[in-house]
């Protein structure tokens, strides 16, 4: 594969608005360089002004096979041209990421499991796809993911921080994820109005996941709804569809009905989110 920029994508013009990419790789991604070192060398490359850096930087770190997921057909098109795609080591994927059956795609393209993602994931569908992969099973290994660095921030905060929250909850119960570094804006072309941030999540043992995400999601949503109420406020409306009180549904559990939901460990996040489970 070739260092220089592929004609057929520095041509292009830019990726439209909403176009996403993600991309999959199997576990067996080699070499012995940690996963933020070897993220580190794709910066490099997803800061050059051509589309396509962020493929032939994990392709140049030696991936066994790599999965690009484009939703831009211009993209998708130009990278299906490349020397790795006819060999079969690139599998070019053409959709919405949105719409991706993960699982499937990767049993049908004969990949090792788990997978790890590495993903530059716009501001419109980051979050959803995060949490879609935070709840997959066992196909899903560790993820290298770039958002807003704000987001990033809340995916990583830990209890009584200003960004924490529930996305933070939700990826603590099943991963270990933290900031590997951040960009600027100029890092990028065009530029963005933000800076940008890579988190890794890596994912826990078996046995300490939590197995519940969907009820943890709902406590975490109701409880960070309206962060600035005490939690017996905040949780009232959604006990009340679980045919609880709040207050005393709290009381149970040991968990400080005055308390707010910034406050709370991932612990006392998931003992309301397992009395929940039937």
């Amino acid at each position: 594969m070739s260092d220089q920029n592929d004609p057929e994508l520095t041509q292009l013009p830019r990726a439209k608005r909403w176009a996403s990419i993600s991309f999959s790789i199997p576990a067996s991604f080699t070499g012995p360089q940690p996963l933020q070192a070897r993220w580190k060398g794709v910066q490099s490359s997803r800061s050059a002004p051509a589309p396509g850096g962020l493929t032939r930087a994990i392709l140049k770190e030696g991936a066994a096979k790599l999965i690009a997921v484009e939703t831009d057909p211009r993209f998708a098109t130009a990278l299906q041209e490349w020397p790795e795609a006819q060999d079969g080591r690139l599998m070019v994927i053409e959709k919405d990421a949105r719409k991706v059956k993960w699982e499937k795609l990767l049993s049908e393209a004969g990949a090792e499991t788990p997978a790890m993602i590495i993903a530059n994931l716009p501001y419109n569908v980051g979050t959803v796809l995060l949490i879609d992969w935070l709840k997959a099973g066992s196909w899903r290994g560790e993820m290298a993911l770039m958002f807003q660095k704000e987001v990033a921030q809340r995916i990583c905060a830990a209890p009584g921080t200003e960004h924490y929250g529930r996305l933070a909850v939700l990826a603590h119960a099943v991963t270990r994820p933290h900031i590997a570094f951040t960009l600027p804006p100029g890092a990028f072309k065009p530029p963005p109005k933000v800076d940008s941030a890579v988190a890794v999540l890596e994912p826990l043992p078996e046995g300490e996941r939590f197995p519940h995400l969907d009820k943890l999601e709902q406590v975490a949503g109701a409880a960070f709804g309206q962060r600035r109420k005490m939690l017996r406020a905040a949780l009232k409306p959604f006990a009340k569809k679980h045919g609880l009180k709040a207050d005393e549904w709290l009381k149970d559990l040991g968990i400080d009905p005055t308390a707010r939901a910034e406050t709370l460990t991932q612990e006392e996040f998931q003992r309301m989110a397992s009395s929940l489970v039937k």
